[in-house]
């Protein structure tokens, strides 16, 4: 059974039995919590939590999940990888246990034909339950075995978890020992966990995360992989061999140039096909949800993976580029099923191959640098590689610890680990400590949010229709506690059941305008947020009077700073979609602040964007918003937008109901901000730069409306200004200035030659004043009208003059308050090994200063101007001495 007929199987199955359909979430989730999508769950935390009401009690997907906690066991094992296709059936307070069991059983021994005596089962092991469900469906007790640990899950942070149970499948005594699931793991594979959703854990001050109690209802949620799925079906060894993967591993046998060891081969050698095949898969998604290469967070997740399997290809043996053609193979093969892989397939291949090509160059140079390590071990007849050196290596260089240990052992020297696992471990603990304080003070907020959300429900959104709105107050929360008030000058949050206030989301800033109470206090709204999804906090400064819960209260939006702010949002969709026109379809929105009067927009591109591109970008961009088009603003289902072409923007989270906003025929996107009714409102935008804000990521910032028009004027009367400096037309400044630019470079040109042939002059006259004294001659001088470079050029320019003889000069002089001094000595009086700085020392401290500079020249210079003919003096009784020697 191929994976097209394993993905339809399981919807088919699942729909037919009631359960909505939900497309998979990018691999870029909503939840801060989470570096990139793990579970099929994700997307469905907030109904899980009973933070929202779910739209549908039952639901099936086939969602992206990106894992790298079993990095290191992709090809050593047949059953891990860093991405997979997780199948899913979710309740949400609908069945529990039971029909979980059933619809589990059902499938994969009638939908998949799955032979029933093959198939073992573990449960918690407190979990009786779950085993008397799964022997009264006809399993026998001595194919169900009891876990701990390993039957409980969680997400590994806050959040939902409980007992799970799952499916193993017995792939015969050629992938390990008997004994079931408790005993091999390769030979009974796991293919599906059932998690019985029934508690909530939290996380306390030590960094454990103990279960709170249970959640507000039972569920389910479910996971079925279709990677070992698929090699069950087909009945090969691993996942690259399944039509997922074949393909790829395919094209990496022809860049290494020899065939795959196959199955029930082992060694370093086939690790090497599966970890290049299988990261090239990951790469291929993460790139085309939006993720690009960097040095922390998911970037980094990504930059890892990269680097993992180009070293393992050069391992292969393969010395040409890898990651393009192996990317390439997995669009060509799931394009079609996963259409985002063929959209982004431009964006892939630039980006891998920009990274391949700078790991190239990391390789060598840390190459280089580890070579010079080795030497330097040996040279001391050390047999370790320190810590220290492996650390800066991997830290500094990116060099990878495998090939620095690979490479050591070679050079027959062991390396530190222990100590290179606690200077990792040292700056680990570091990171984390920084952003503990901030995650216990967050953690107190949500649950405080949660508490006021699970009493009333999510906040009604006046604000598309109307500024103002009389609303109830809910809560108070101050320092992350629900207050009952808060006195005059307090700042605190504060959440209504109605509320016109557009909370910050999607780029937009959030509202501010004012609050008044029935009681006549006075609240100044500083800023509106989501504390959790459709449920507004308002950030307030009490102006008046005393605020308690409970009390009626007129809000009232800024209006002048809303309409501002929605100019922007409407020329942030527009500018977009011109990118998009001008620099290709990878020139995709990865964040943007939408405020009011301006917009900064972050976009992926491999290269500076030239004023010329610019300049024509922003000329579209205004002549699209003159052209008036209709800003058209409907709600369709989630496929349904899609089909109509709308582009959903990575990282933002959509219900199953969307709102589109239309631009003309030009611009259409998934989006929740306000907007202008008409393209001429939003206008004009002025693009003040744009500039690189990390590896493949532009930034552009531009004004809108007003603040464009004021920039506008403000650059007018700059340029009127210098117009009449140059005495000529506006137009005319720029080649007017362009002359007088060179006139200057000319003249300062002529004034250098000038103060050289000055210098030359006083050298000479300086040379014939020399006076001499055992051993050499001396010029010591208080010159004036020099800088300290000048002082400094005058001094050696005199020592040469002094030819071959043994020769001291120093001369001193007044600048801007200080006293400097400058030494020069000959060249045959410094093969003796006579440093002029030594001259310069004692001199230096008299003018409070000290001496600097190496070889025949050496400078000085202090705040003791009136001490500058004793410092004179003492550096000629020096002088004296040194020559006598």
């Amino acid at each position: 059974m191929r994976s097209t007929q394993i993905r339809s199987t399981f919807l088919d199955f699942f729909t037919s039995r009631g359960h909505r359909h939900v497309p998979s979430s990018p691999l870029i989730p909503s939840d801060p919590t989470l570096l990139l999508a793990n579970a099929g769950m994700n997307q469905f935390k907030s109904y899980f939590l009973g933070e929202v009401t779910p739209e549908y009690p039952r639901a099936t997907t086939i969602q992206k999940c990106a894992r790298t906690s079993d990095i290191d066991n992709v090809g050593r094992t047949n059953r891990h990888a860093t991405f997979f296709e997780m199948m899913g059936n979710f309740s949400f307070g609908d069945y529990f246990k039971a029909d979980a069991i059933a619809y589990a059983w059902e499938l994969l021994t009638q939908g998949y034909n799955l032979e029933k005596d093959r198939l073992w089962i573990t449960v918690h092991q407190d979990d009786d339950e779950a085993e008397q469900l799964w022997r009264k469906i006809g399993v026998p007790a001595e194919r169900i075995q009891r876990l701990g640990a390993d039957n409980f899950w969680d997400m590994g942070v806050p959040g939902p978890c409980g007992p799970s149970s799952e499916l193993n499948y017995d792939r015969g005594p050629a992938f390990g020992r008997e004994g079931g699931p408790a005993v091999d793991g390769e030979r009974y594979v796991e293919i599906w966990n059932l998690v019985f959703m029934q508690s909530m854990r939290g996380e306390d001050d030590d960094g454990t995360f103990p279960i709170l109690g249970d959640l507000a209802q039972q569920s389910i949620d479910t996971g079925l992989g279709l990677d070992r799925l698929a090699a069950i079906l087909q009945d090969v060894e691993n996942v690259c061999s399944t039509d997922l993967l074949l393909p790829t591993l395919t094209t990496v046998q022809e860049l290494a140039g020899r065939d795959y060891p196959g199955s029930g081969s082992s060694g370093e050698e086939k690790v090497s096909f599966q970890v290049v095949s299988e990261h090239a898969r990951s790469i291929a998604y993460l790139i085309a949800d939006g993720v690009l290469p960097a040095k922390d967070g998911r970037g980094y997740v990504l930059r890892r993976l990269m680097r993992r399997a180009i070293r393992h290809a050069r391992m292969l043996g393969i010395d040409q580029p890898v990651l393009a053609p192996a990317t390439a193979s997995v669009i060509a093969n799931l394009g079609d099923v996963w259409p985002e892989l063929a959209d982004q397939a431009s964006l892939i291949e630039q980006v891998v191959t920009a990274e391949e090509e700078s790991f190239t160059r990391t390789l060598t140079q840390g190459t280089r640098l580890l070579n010079a390590a080795i030497t330097r071990s040996r040279g001391s007849r050390s047999t370790t590689l320190t810590g220290e050196t492996v650390f800066e290596l991997h830290d500094t260089y990116g060099f990878p610890v495998e090939l620095t240990i690979e490479a050591a052992r070679d050079a027959g020297l062991t390396v530190d680990e222990d100590r290179f696992t606690t200077l990792l471990a040292e700056q680990q603990k570091r990171a984390k400590a920084g952003g503990k304080a901030k995650t216990a003070e967050a953690l107190r907020r949500q649950d405080a949010y949660r508490e006021l959300s699970s009493r009333h429900g999510r906040t009604d959104f006046t604000g598309y229709d109307r500024l103002d709105t009389v609303a109830t107050v809910l809560g108070l929360i101050s320092d992350g506690a629900v207050v009952p008030g808060a006195d005059q000058g307090s700042t605190l949050e504060l959440v209504l059941d109605r509320s016109p206030f557009y909370a910050e989301s999607g780029g937009q800033v959030g509202d501010t305008g004012t609050i008044r109470t029935s009681s006549g206090a006075l609240l100044d709204v500083l800023d509106t947020r989501l504390g959790l999804e459709g449920f507004h906090v308002h950030t307030v400064r009490v102006l008046e009077g005393e605020i308690r819960s409970g009390e009626q209260a007129e809000a009232l939006v800024d209006g002048p700073r809303r309409d501002a702010v929605a100019r922007s949002h409407s020329a942030t969709h527009v500018l977009h979609a011109m990118l998009h026109r001008t620099l290709g379809d990878h020139a995709r929105q990865h964040g943007s602040l939408v405020d009011a009067g301006r917009l900064r927009f972050d976009f992926a591109h491999f290269s500076a964007v030239d004023p010329t591109q610019l300049a024509a970008i922003q000329a579209l961009v205004n002549d699209h918003l003159l052209d008036d088009p209709e800003v058209r603003i409907w709600h369709a289902t989630r496929s349904e937008a899609e089909a109509a072409g709308a582009t959903a923007l990575f990282g933002e989270k959509y219900g199953d109901h969307v709102r589109i906003v239309d631009i003309g025929d030009f611009s259409r996107e998934l989006c929740g901000g306000t907007h202008v009714p008409h393209g001429a409102n939003a206008g004009p935008v002025r693009i003040l730069g744009e500039a690189s804000i990390g590896s493949n990521l532009r930034r552009i910032e531009a004004l809108t409306g007003r603040d464009a028009l004021a920039y506008h004027d403000t650059e007018r009367r700059l340029l009127e200004e210098l117009s009449v400096l140059l005495g000529t037309r506006p137009q005319d400044a720029p080649e007017a200035l362009r002359k007088r630019l060179d006139a200057l470079t000319t003249a300062q040109q002529e004034l250098a030659r000038l103060r050289e042939t000055e210098l030359r002059t006083r050298a000479q006259h300086l040379a014939a004043t020399a006076r001499t004294v055992p051993g050499g001659r001396i010029v010591t001088e208080k010159v004036t009208d020099l800088g300290s470079d000048e002082l400094r050029t005058l001094a050696i320019n005199t020592a040469d003059l002094l030819g071959s003889d043994h020769a001291v000069v120093v001369l001193g002089t007044e600048r801007d308050g200080k006293a400097l001094l400058a030494a020069a000595i000959t060249r045959s009086l410094h093969d003796t090994g006579t440093q002029a700085s030594q001259l310069l020392v004692p001199a230096a401290r008299t003018v409070g200063g000290g001496a600097g500079g190496k070889g025949p020249v050496a400078s000085a210079g202090g705040r003791y101007v009136g001490a500058l003919d004793q410092a004179l003096a003492l550096a000629a009784q020096d002088a004296t001495r040194v020559l006598d020697q």
